[in-house]
């Protein structure tokens, strides 16, 4: 391939080794996900409650780089499992927020171990993975 198309060859491109490398670590969460009925989308939605129940859907859109349209659909899912329940804003009727069950909360102690039994499966030092993740972070910063 000439010079002028080199911008075009694959190994060229920082997207897609970020690509591979998040669909090869999204898929070492299946094998202890896929026992418990969540989706690594459903996982990460979770780990946001987990942390800070009753969220809007809006903010949870934002915290997980996501749209509504592809959460939306989700929600209804996790709803009908019992996970969650989405209720409309007082204040505001276009708001919706999720707020977790007790069964949804009950799936924390089971996925309490996923994030070392994935981490070890990652061949990077603590430090490295510590800068790599701050790179990250400040592309996905830097990109807003």
């Amino acid at each position: 391939m000439s010079d002028e198309y080199s911008c075009l060859k694959l190994e060229n491109q920082l997207c897609f080794p970020l690509y591979a490398v998040a669909r090869k670590i999204t898929g070492q969460y299946t094998p202890y996900l896929k026992p418990l009925g969540i989706t690594y989308t459903q996982y990460i939605v979770f780990m946001v409650l987990w942390e800070k129940d009753k969220v809007s859907v809006g903010d949870l859109c934002t915290k997980l780089y996501l749209d509504s349209g592809t959460l939306t659909p989700l929600l209804k899912k996790m709803e009908e499992k019992g996970w969650i329940i989405r209720s409309r804003s007082k204040e505001d009727e276009r708001v919706v927020h999720i707020q977790l069950t007790e069964e949804g909360m009950n799936l924390r102690d089971a996925c309490k171990t996923i994030p070392a039994k994935v981490g070890a499966c990652v061949p990077l030092s603590p430090e490295d993975a510590q800068k790599l993740y701050s790179i990250l972070y400040q592309i996905l910063g830097d990109m807003e």
